[in-house]
Protein backbone atom coordinates (compact mmCIF):
# COMPACT_ATOMS: atom_id res chain seq x y z
CA UNK A 1 0.00 0.00 0.00
CA UNK A 2 1.23 3.52 -1.38
CA UNK A 3 -0.99 4.84 1.42
CA UNK A 4 1.66 4.31 4.10
CA UNK A 5 4.10 6.04 2.23
CA UNK A 6 2.39 9.08 1.72
CA UNK A 7 1.00 9.07 5.25
CA UNK A 8 4.63 8.93 6.50
CA UNK A 9 5.30 12.53 4.93
CA UNK A 10 1.79 14.01 5.80
CA UNK A 11 2.90 12.95 9.29
CA UNK A 12 6.21 14.49 9.51
CA UNK A 13 4.34 17.83 8.16
CA UNK A 14 1.42 17.29 10.74
CA UNK A 15 3.93 16.82 13.63
CA UNK A 16 6.14 20.46 12.77
CA UNK A 17 2.94 22.05 13.03
CA UNK A 18 1.53 20.24 15.87
CA UNK A 19 4.47 21.06 18.23
CA UNK A 20 3.63 18.34 20.84
CA UNK A 21 0.29 19.71 20.83
CA UNK A 22 -2.46 16.61 20.47
CA UNK A 23 -3.76 16.53 17.41
CA UNK A 24 -8.19 15.42 17.06
CA UNK A 25 -8.44 15.38 12.91
CA UNK A 26 -6.43 16.18 9.88
CA UNK A 27 -7.83 16.94 6.71
CA UNK A 28 -5.74 16.47 3.73
CA UNK A 29 -6.65 17.28 -0.36
CA UNK A 30 -5.18 14.16 -2.70
CA UNK A 31 -5.02 14.71 -5.95
CA UNK A 32 -6.87 11.43 -8.28
CA UNK A 33 -3.94 10.51 -9.59
CA UNK A 34 -2.21 9.30 -6.37
CA UNK A 35 -4.90 6.71 -6.45
CA UNK A 36 -5.73 6.91 -2.89
CA UNK A 37 -8.40 4.79 -1.36
CA UNK A 38 -9.81 6.13 1.81
CA UNK A 39 -9.64 3.12 3.91
CA UNK A 40 -6.36 2.34 3.42
CA UNK A 41 -5.48 5.51 3.81
CA UNK A 42 -7.17 6.33 7.47
CA UNK A 43 -5.67 2.99 8.19
CA UNK A 44 -2.54 3.45 7.32
CA UNK A 45 -2.20 7.01 9.13
CA UNK A 46 -3.47 5.35 12.15
CA UNK A 47 -1.12 3.41 12.31
CA UNK A 48 1.59 5.12 11.53
CA UNK A 49 0.55 7.89 14.14
CA UNK A 50 0.43 5.34 17.29
CA UNK A 51 2.42 7.26 19.74
CA UNK A 52 2.87 10.49 18.14
CA UNK A 53 0.78 13.89 18.76
CA UNK A 54 -1.83 12.74 16.62
CA UNK A 55 -2.48 9.04 17.71
CA UNK A 56 -6.14 8.83 17.49
CA UNK A 57 -6.63 11.34 15.31
CA UNK A 58 -9.37 11.31 12.22
CA UNK A 59 -8.53 11.60 8.68
CA UNK A 60 -10.77 13.48 6.42
CA UNK A 61 -9.62 12.72 2.63
CA UNK A 62 -10.77 15.32 0.20
CA UNK A 63 -9.75 13.86 -3.34
CA UNK A 64 -9.15 16.35 -5.73
CA UNK A 65 -10.03 15.75 -9.78
CA UNK A 66 -7.33 16.14 -12.81
CA UNK A 67 -7.86 18.40 -15.40
CA UNK A 68 -8.32 16.61 -18.75
CA UNK A 69 -7.56 19.09 -21.53
CA UNK A 70 -8.40 17.82 -25.11
CA UNK A 71 -5.33 18.48 -28.12
CA UNK A 72 -8.14 17.38 -30.80
CA UNK A 73 -11.15 19.43 -30.33
CA UNK A 74 -9.47 22.03 -27.51
CA UNK A 75 -12.40 21.07 -24.53
CA UNK A 76 -11.14 21.07 -21.03
CA UNK A 77 -12.97 19.61 -18.22
CA UNK A 78 -12.75 18.02 -14.38
CA UNK A 79 -12.09 14.38 -14.46
CA UNK A 80 -11.93 11.45 -11.64
CA UNK A 81 -10.79 9.19 -14.37
CA UNK A 82 -6.73 8.92 -14.59
CA UNK A 83 -7.66 7.44 -18.20
CA UNK A 84 -9.51 9.73 -19.53
CA UNK A 85 -11.00 10.51 -22.91
CA UNK A 86 -12.30 13.96 -23.94
CA UNK A 87 -15.99 14.30 -22.77
CA UNK A 88 -16.66 16.29 -25.72
CA UNK A 89 -15.03 14.34 -28.71
CA UNK A 90 -14.19 11.13 -27.26
CA UNK A 91 -11.07 11.86 -28.42
CA UNK A 92 -7.71 10.09 -27.24
CA UNK A 93 -5.36 12.56 -27.75
CA UNK A 94 -5.49 14.29 -24.46
CA UNK A 95 -3.26 15.81 -21.73
CA UNK A 96 -3.98 15.39 -17.86
CA UNK A 97 -3.59 18.71 -15.43
CA UNK A 98 -2.52 18.43 -12.00
CA UNK A 99 -4.58 15.51 -9.99
CA UNK A 100 -1.27 14.78 -8.70
CA UNK A 101 -1.37 17.17 -5.41
CA UNK A 102 -1.21 16.05 -1.75
CA UNK A 103 -1.73 19.45 0.75
CA UNK A 104 -2.29 19.05 4.19
CA UNK A 105 -5.18 21.59 4.52
CA UNK A 106 -5.88 21.85 8.37
CA UNK A 107 -4.88 20.54 11.76
CA UNK A 108 -7.86 20.34 14.33
CA UNK A 109 -5.89 20.36 17.76
CA UNK A 110 -7.87 18.25 20.43
CA UNK A 111 -8.86 20.74 23.39
CA UNK A 112 -6.95 21.66 26.06
CA UNK A 113 -7.65 19.62 29.53
CA UNK A 114 -7.25 22.01 32.64
CA UNK A 115 -5.31 20.17 35.34
CA UNK A 116 -6.52 18.31 37.69
CA UNK A 117 -6.24 19.81 41.18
Amino acid sequence: MHEFGLCEGLLGSVRRRANGRPVARVRVRAGIRHAVDEGSMAQAFSLIAQGTEADGAALDLVIVPARVACRTCGVEADTMDVLAVCPDCHGTDVKLIGGDELVLESIEYAPAHPLAG
